[in-house]
């Protein structure tokens, strides 16, 4: 390349050539600025999408049951304590009406084979019939509707 004119000759090692200042990168780019915005928070969270999964089941219960339609149906973080068969999913108070599910151990001790939106949002609903189930003394079974019965 004959027609470059260069600062140092062919014959002079790399290290005794001054370095390139720092705002460039190896292809003399790196000064830019970002094209893109910085990343905006989720449109949907984990805890969102916990909330309507229970509110949409604790509502199908509700309207399916007349027994379940005064109870609260509530959402906390953890238990206050384990109990003899572990850490609980849920807690029943029948006396003062209020059923408490706990979001993180539903979502993180429960093993799903498929884990995915949907299946998260079934053992999510599952708890919250189990839950309602426990309260009612019934079979979780025997709430869902007559669809779920082969005869």
């Amino acid at each position: 390349m004959a027609w470059r004119r260069t600062k140092t000759s062919p014959s002079e090692p790399a290290a005794a050539r001054p370095p390139r200042p720092g705002r460039h990168g190896r292809h003399g780019r790196e000064g830019r600025s970002p094209v893109v915005r910085p990343p905006l928070p989720p449109l949907e969270t984990r805890i969102d999408r916990f909330d309507l999964a229970v509110g949409t089941a604790a509502e199908f219960l509700r309207s399916a049951w007349p027994e379940l339609r005064d109870v609260s149906f509530e959402i906390a973080d953890m238990p206050p304590g384990t109990g003899a068969d572990g850490i609980p999913r849920w807690t029943v108070m029948s006396e003062t009406r209020r059923i408490v599910l706990y979001r993180l151990p539903i979502e993180r001790l429960s093993h799903l084979h498929r884990n995915d939106d949907l299946h998260r949002r079934m053992m999510v609903e599952s708890s919250v019939f189990r839950a309602a189930a426990e309260y009612l003394d019934r079979d979780p079974w025997d709430l869902g509707p007559e669809r779920f019965r082969f005869l």
